[in-house]
């Protein structure tokens, strides 16, 4: 594909204004919730052959998930893009300020393997919200649901608004070299890095959504069992494919033999003594992450779990124990069903663990004291924090998600997907009747004098 006609394309479709029109935007999004319920079957089926996702959780995970947030930006859409009024400056007394959205231009979305029907369709709806055309790039390593993403796109849209690019990393480092007006990127920090310094030669702004060790704190006074099974959920879904997933676990000494046995117990509720054979659970994405994870089993004591099938790319919901801060599995992210749990002596002790290391994209706190969740909450540099739960704080339309650092910067999901995708132009209206001599020369005040109606005229 010529990516330099395909841009041309679509900054000329761009150029006619097609897009600005609120009404444009909400078809184009009721185009785009249309093409993907009728394929609902095969997009399941797509999910299933590429990670083994069971159907429940693939509904729920990407189809439902970007369904919602299609219906969120049709009802709200049409207040995001209004102008909005502001406090004029008084050395414009006689003015009116207001502050106008307008679409940045052609958007480069690049999504990842783990979630690849959300986490490229999710950032569309905020490009489409915000009146933007677009070029999507599928991830290669699900090649099946990259399929069906191109399938959804030409069914709902024009190549000159919308256009679907795929193929390996010198398909992704052949866009990059375009001049696009902003990029969304989903994936590790280390490529992040490559995708800034690409953008950084035509001053193309970015928005990173990275990843990180996201750790879990549960403290003496936590419900225990539900402490358990919530971090298991959050863990082990999608085979632990999940950027936002608990990576790590510190529990107060005192309660870590009650929560490792709270642990094994989920487990066995939620996918038997033999998960391999349970239809909840995946399997790993590719040979190379599958060999990645292998390793990290070597890291400590498997407490649960441990199996691995290198035929079927499975690896056994894992509990690891007796593990280095500084061994690979507590260093690396990773990404997978392995679930390193550290006894620690207090609180201190666990917050001064997280705060030594790279901000992560969510820290994750198991507690009743509310004092303790202020200080977390103010004192912990991290993309987001939820409190006795994990993973559920990206479900909320008006939480901006985002990280922090090496786990990313800019958010979205909601609005703040509209605002990702948006320049917000500020706009004054001057009076020609009235004007205001004394900030021409010559001089016409003292300095004091001067300085006092300088001050005056600065303040809001």
């Amino acid at each position: 594909m010529d990516f330099t006609l395909l841009l041309k394309i679509q900054r000329d479709f761009f150029s006619t204004h097609a897009t600005r029109p609120v009404a444009f935007r909400i078809a184009a999004l009721k185009r785009l919730a249309g093409a993907i319920e009728a394929r609902e079957a095969t997009i399941l089926a797509a999910l299933h052959q590429d990670l083994r996702k069971p159907p429940q959780e693939a509904y729920a995970s990407e189809i439902g998930w970007v369904l919602s947030e299609v219906e969120h930006a049709i009802r709200h859409v049409k207040k995001w893009a209004r102008p909005e009024r502001r406090g004029r400056p008084r050395m414009a007394w006689f003015s009116r300020a207001r502050v106008v959205p307008e679409p940045r231009g052609v958007a480069l979305i690049m999504g990842p393997w783990n979630y690849p029907l959300q986490l490229i369709l999710s950032p569309l709806v905020g490009a489409l919200a915000a009146g933007n055309c677009a070029v999507l790039k599928t991830s290669e390593l699900t090649p099946q649901s990259a399929r069906v993403i191109a399938e959804i796109v030409r069914a709902a849209f024009s190549e000159e608004h919308v256009a679907v690019v795929q193929g390996d990393q010198e398909i992704a480092r052949s866009l990059l070299a375009q001049r696009f007006d902003t990029v969304f990127f989903t994936g590790s920090s280390r490529v992040g890095r490559q995708v800034m310094a690409a953008a950084a030669k035509h001053l193309t702004p970015v928005t990173l959504e990275l990843g990180g060790k996201s750790p879990c704190i549960v403290c003496e006074d936590a419900p225990v069992e539900l402490a358990a099974r919530r971090i298991i959920w959050g863990k082990m879904m999608n085979a632990g494919q999940t950027c936002v997933a608990p990576d790590y676990v510190l529990v107060d000494f005192k309660r870590y033999e009650e929560l490792m046995a709270a642990m094994k117990a989920a487990l066995e509720r939620f996918y038997t003594l033999h998960p391999q054979q349970s239809p909840d659970f995946g399997r790993i994405v590719n040979r190379h992450h599958f060999d990645r994870l292998k390793g990290y089993l070597s890291d400590g004591t498997i407490a649960w779990g441990g199996d691995v099938d290198a035929d079927e790319l499975y690896i056994a919901p894992t509990l690891l124990t007796n593990v280095r801060a500084d061994a690979a599995v507590m260093t690396e992210e990773i990404f997978g069903p392995i679930l390193p749990i550290i006894p620690v002596r207090n609180v201190d002790e666990a917050l001064a663990f997280v705060q030594a290391r790279p901000a992560p994209l969510a820290v994750y706190l198991f507690t009743k004291d509310r004092a303790l969740q202020q200080r977390v909450v103010y004192h912990i540099r991290c993309g987001s924090v939820c409190m006795n739960d994990v993973v559920v704080q990206l479900f909320g339309k008006d939480l901006p998600f985002g990280g922090v650092g090496e786990s990313g910067f800019g958010s979205y999901h909601g609005k703040a997907s509209f605002d990702a995708f948006t320049h917000f132009k500020s706009v004054l209206h001057c009076s020609t009747a009235i004007e205001l001599s004394q900030r021409y020369p010559p001089a016409r005040l003292s300095l004091s004098r001067f300085k006092k109606v300088i001050r005056f005229l600065l303040r809001k």
